[in-house]
């Protein structure tokens, strides 16, 4: 299999993904404070949701350029950084996602909401 067909079976799966992510329900009428909640935090969902299944692609990428490396070297290097980079981007998209959480939680105790 080239890469190109993985890069294909890649947008394939961020595609599928995102109409998964972006599913949202409807909410009922609310107060401004949180309205403005709902969509702040409905965006950092999004946005979150969309990082991990691109950090979820890049490791299905990795591990594939990685069993099908057959030995070579710069295919296994390649395949490895491949793997770590996607680690540490979704380490930074968890984070990034509690630490939003956290800040909107303390932003809404403390204007009322």
């Amino acid at each position: 299999m080239g890469s190109k067909k993985v890069y294909y079976l890649v947008a394939i799966f961020v595609a599928v993904g995102l109409s998964i992510i972006l599913a949202d329900p409807a909410f009922a009428a609310e107060s401004d404070v949180q309205q403005i909640e709902n969509f702040i935090r409905s965006i950092i969902r999004v946005v979150a949701g969309f990082a991990g299944l691109v950090a979820t692609g890049f490791f299905v990428f990795g591990g594939f350029t990685y069993i099908t490396s057959s030995g070579n070297p710069e295919h296994l290097d390649r395949a490895k950084k491949t793997l770590i980079w996607a680690a540490i981007g979704l380490g930074i998209t968890i984070a990034a996602f509690v630490l939003s959480n956290i800040i909107t939680d303390i932003a809404t105790g403390a204007f009322g909401g």
